[in-house]
């Protein structure tokens, strides 16, 4: 068996990733979804999960190499197997995301159950936008556009 593909998924509490089996001798194929923790322990190579390489196939013909090349050799410097979308904007970005002390603050606010999908969604907003930093102005744009409410300015 070597793996075919990722694909991430949400769940309500934490990120997941779905990674597809193949057989090379009979060709079966099978699937297990698994926190992303566990499942990076399943991959055998270095992949590119299918979020990720949806990013790279849009970027131009005369780009995608160097962004190709770039993230894969970030993933080995990271000691990781699987390029996914946040690795890939980690890596065009030099490394993680920062945060402000406030929007720290306030993500202490969030309930429990949705910090971590809040957390990723944010680093990865600030990220498309080629923001180095989850300000507490686009934690307000973030909610607005999930929660339909405009910021209340007190």
């Amino acid at each position: 068996m070597h793996t075919e593909g990722i694909e991430e998924r949400m769940d309500g509490r934490a990120s997941a990733w779905f990674v597809r089996f193949a057989c090379c001798g009979c060709h079966w194929k099978v699937g297990t979804e698994a926190p992303v923790a566990e499942a990076a322990s399943l991959v055998d190579r270095l992949m590119w999960t299918d979020e990720a390489r949806h990013v790279l196939d849009r970027m131009p013909p005369y780009v995608a190499p160097l962004v190709r090349q770039k993230a894969e050799d970030y993933a080995r410097s990271k000691e990781q197997r699987v390029i996914s979308f946040t690795l890939l904007a980690q890596a065009q970005n030099g490394g993680t995301v920062a945060w402000d002390l406030e929007a720290e603050r306030r993500l202490d606010n969030v309930p429990g159950p949705v910090r971590a999908m809040a957390k990723v969604e944010l680093e990865r907003t600030a990220l498309e936008r080629g923001q180095a930093t989850v300000t507490v102005e686009l934690m307000e744009e973030v909610k607005a556009k999930y929660f339909g409410m405009a910021a209340q300015k007190t």
